[in-house]
């Protein structure tokens, strides 16, 4: 019984290991200094779409080693750093970018979080602005009343 547990756990991890994904080619950086200094200045503004949270330059993904490439050919071939992001955020949206533009369809991105604090903070006011209600004691009928209704003697006239 051991040897079939210990049989079933290899091929468990020979299964694993042949799914995922094979390491990224090595990065060959650009002959010329400047243009391989403006690359590496691009990468930690563009987001790794695989790992969502680290810069291009910083994610071990396969897909972030395709664009770290993809920004070298195109600084090669000429382009500036904003037809590169351009190129970028047409492939895989605005979310590519750390900072996205500043356009009817980020506002909410942009300007959600203030709106829902300013939200917030309008209620809190409102609420602590209302007045609050002062009870009223009961008047001898209500007292009578609530005596009967509770088979309690009835201690008003005291």
């Amino acid at each position: 019984m051991r040897r079939l547990a210990s049989l079933v756990g290899a091929l468990g991890l020979m299964a694993g290991a042949a799914i995922a994904e094979p390491p990224p080619a090595p990065d060959r950086p650009l002959p010329d200094a400047g243009q391989e200094a403006r690359a590496r200045a691009l990468f930690t503004d563009i987001r790794c779409v695989v790992c969502q949270h680290e810069s291009i330059a910083d994610s071990p993904a396969g897909i972030a080693a395709d664009m770290r490439r993809l920004v070298r050919e195109e600084i090669a071939a000429g382009k500036s750093d904003e037809a590169v992001r351009a190129d970028l955020v047409r492939r895989y949206g605005d979310y590519v970018l750390f900072q996205p533009p500043v356009r009817a369809g980020t506002w909410l991105l942009w300007f959600g979080p203030f709106a829902l604090v300013l939200g917030a903070g309008a209620v809190f006011f409102w609420r602590s602005r209302r007045r609050r209600v002062e009870e009223q004691p009961l008047s001898e009928e209500e007292e009578r009343a609530l005596a009967e209704l509770t088979g309690e003697p009835d201690d008003i006239d005291r």
